[in-house]
């Protein structure tokens, strides 16, 4: 009797594998599979929600057309919507469909980590079908087989900048890789860069999902939905489009705070904020601004100003925008030009294209270039960034330049839809200084500082906001013409543009 019993359970053993097998690429059937649910601690619920099921099949769609594709997903959503049991099943269906299965997961903190992240992953675990073949610790899940233990697990482990090894070594040749991130919005850009490195090998099946709140405007987590947004497959959930949450308190977020809000594009909508409560042009004005459509002819009687922004170390690039009025346009960017002279020539070529009135060059880094236009009989204007500001409230010059094309841009500038510049726009930090001879002024982020948390130099939004330095009275090119069937007056003093006009 023993005997047929135990050939009963090998049989059973022998069809729960097959099953996982069948399961290798498709984590949807796994899911439906390995669970049991209506019944137990699942008998209120009758399968994943809708956001589940859609990213659960298109992973294994993906899988299906071509298993060693490295597969991205990043999904960014309100409160309440199942990330945390949507990261245990990926987890689990990866250790049980495959074998050696090596993966890690991790958090924005320990304490996410260990209460939130990995005591879910615990609850799915212990309703696993497949539970008796994995031994699960405080840090880590792995085989029950001794041989296999080390080669085929998963990993719990809290990210630091200054211990981003582990994150580096995940490497598993021909076999399977799966790394989450668990509210990814405040993970370090270093611990995304070292993984951007480890997922590298050849020939093998590579998972990375990141889920969270879309609590910030800037780092990796943002730009994959805005500049890395063609690497990853990305999705933003409303909460109060899943069957989990709680309607009736969503939908009080939303009247207390309004939709629009920060508050709850973050928590309900799961919308990435307009600005940081430090930063200083937020996301929806620049996008107001490159949404705009203007004609250049428009503003024929304003000025045409060139700023430039020469780079300020090898990594940046040396950048030259014009503005007339409420337009800009993008006219050069140049690396590794070293030769101030040939930069002038550029310069001088862009001046007489344009028939600009003004050029403006940032003093910090253009000494070498302006001294080259002296050369080539131009004249134009060293702006010193640090200098004193020309408006009240403001720090420096660089301050209040930044002011100004920030008011521009809300009055209805319209900007070049260039990433770069948008992106540079909404980098810089501000503070209001409480203390010293300068208590109560704006001052903008430092170019030193911004390094120092990894976001670039903004040279592009500087070559913008350096057209703000002076105003400008256009040559007298237009006198006694008329322009498009519009008398133009014969004094040469016109506004700069017609943010200037509301000054």
């Amino acid at each position: 009797m023993k005997s047929n019993l135990l050939e009963k359970d090998l049989d059973t053993e022998q069809e729960l594998i097959n099953d996982m097998a069948s399961f290798t690429r498709d984590p949807l059937g796994f899911v439906d599979y390995a669970f049991p649910w209506g019944k137990g601690e699942l008998e209120k619920h009758d399968g994943p929600d809708k956001w589940q099921i859609e990213e659960l099949t298109r992973v294994r769609d993906s899988l299906k057309a071509n298993p060693f594709m490295t597969i991205r997903e990043a999904i960014a959503s309100g409160h309440g919507i199942g990330k945390g049991a949507e990261s245990s099943w990926l987890l689990l269906w990866a250790m049980s469909t495959c074998e050696d299965t090596r993966g890690i997961i991790t958090a924005n903190t320990e304490t996410q980590l260990k209460t939130k992240s990995w005591a879910e992953l615990s609850k799915w675990y212990r309703i696993c079908i497949t539970k008796h073949w994995f031994t699960l610790t405080a840090t880590a899940l792995f085989s029950v087989n001794p041989e296999h233990a080390k080669t085929w697990r998963i990993d719990m482990i809290p990210w630091s900048e200054d211990k981003s090894e582990a994150f580096a070594g995940l490497h598993n040749q021909g076999k399977r890789v799966i790394l989450i991130f668990d509210e990814a919005s405040a993970i370090s850009d270093k611990i995304w860069e070292v993984s951007d490195g480890a997922l590298t090998d050849k020939d093998t099946e590579i998972l990375w999902f990141v889920f969270g709140n879309p609590t910030r405007t800037e780092g990796r987590f943002r730009e994959c939905f805005r500049k890395l947004r063609h690497r990853w497959e990305h999705h933003q959930i409303d909460s109060r489009s899943c069957k989990m949450t709680n309607k009736e308190e969503l939908n009080k977020m939303i009247e207390d705070f309004g939709a629009s809000s920060d508050y709850c594009k973050v928590r309900v909508l799961g919308q990435f904020p307009s600005a940081s409560s430090k930063q200083f042009i937020g996301s929806d004005i620049v996008d107001l601004a490159i949404g705009r459509k203007i004609d250049q002819n428009e503003y024929y009687f304003a000025a045409k100003i060139i700023g430039v922004d020469p780079a300020w170390s090898g990594k940046d690039a040396t950048l030259v925008y014009m503005r007339q009025g409420n337009f800009v346009k993008f006219l050069g960017l140049y690396r590794n030009l070293e030769d101030d002279f040939k930069m002038a020539g550029y310069i001088g070529q862009f001046e007489d294209e344009e028939q600009a009135d003004a050029v403006f060059i940032d003093y910090g880094y253009g000494t070498g270039i302006y001294s080259a236009g002296l050369q080539l009989n131009r004249h134009w204007m060293l702006i010193p960034f640090g200098a004193g500001a020309t408006k009240q409230g403001y720090l420096n010059k660089r301050a209040n330049m930044w002011g100004d094309m920030k008011d521009w841009m809300k009055a209805g500038g319209c900007l070049p839809k260039r990433q770069q510049l948008a992106d540079d726009l909404v980098g810089p930090e501000y503070e209001i200084l409480s203390t010293g001879a300068n208590a109560g002024k704006l001052k903008l982020e430092s170019k030193k500082d911004m390094d120092k948390r990894g976001i670039p130099s903004p040279s592009e939004a500087d070559a913008v906001a350096i057209t703000f330095a002076h105003p400008v009275i256009p040559k007298n090119r237009y006198q006694g013409k008329r322009v498009e069937g519009v008398n133009v007056p014969q004094s040469g003093n016109f506004a700069n543009s017609a943010y200037d006009l509301l000054k």
